[in-house]
């Protein structure tokens, strides 16, 4: 199920390999034509002689690859990053995904941004239960007794200059 990534490496036409990356499987297409194609995979000579070369279960590391026809020889350095797991994205799918993002983010904005402003109108006004009218002004409040200035009135002749007051 997981999409076939082509990678063109150069202009196939004029003599360059072909690498297709599906999962982790690389499939290698040499750029000589004819069918008796040597292929030798980091010095080791390889069993096929067919135009394309099948790497199953490639493990990302770098290889050095060649496909040679008589006296001709194509050589390929792979450095091809592989995981079984992965998928392929092109650019109208990312840019979908971000304008839809985008999208629904905008909404829910707009959405917070109405319900509040409507929640703020009607809180000040389910908090009073009187109608509104002119404001009535309210009389100070009554001072605590506790805390009121007492006079004793202050007899001179009475306790002056006796000791003890």
């Amino acid at each position: 199920l997981l999409p076939l990534v082509s990678f063109l490496i150069g202009v196939f036409s004029q003599g360059e390999f072909l690498v297709e990356i599906s999962g982790t499987t690389v499939t290698i297409t040499c750029p000589l034509e004819d069918e008796g194609i040597q292929w030798e995979l980091s010095g080791k000579s390889q069993d096929t002689r067919e135009r394309k070369f099948i790497m199953m279960d490639h493990d990302s590391t770098p290889a050095n690859l060649s496909c040679s026809l008589g006296d001709k020889k194509r050589q390929l350095y792979l450095n091809a990053k592989v995981c079984a797991t992965c998928e392929e994205l092109d650019a109208l799918t990312v840019a979908g995904i971000i304008t839809a993002d985008l999208l629904i983010t905008l909404g829910v904005l707009i959405l917070v941004y109405y319900f509040s402003k409507g929640r703020k109108g009607r809180a000040s006004s389910a908090g009073e239960s009187r109608p509104r009218g002119q404001k009535m002004q309210r009389p100070p409040p009554v001072p605590n007794p506790d805390y009121e200035v007492r006079t004793v009135p202050f007899h001179p002749a009475a306790g002056e200059g006796q000791p003890g007051h």
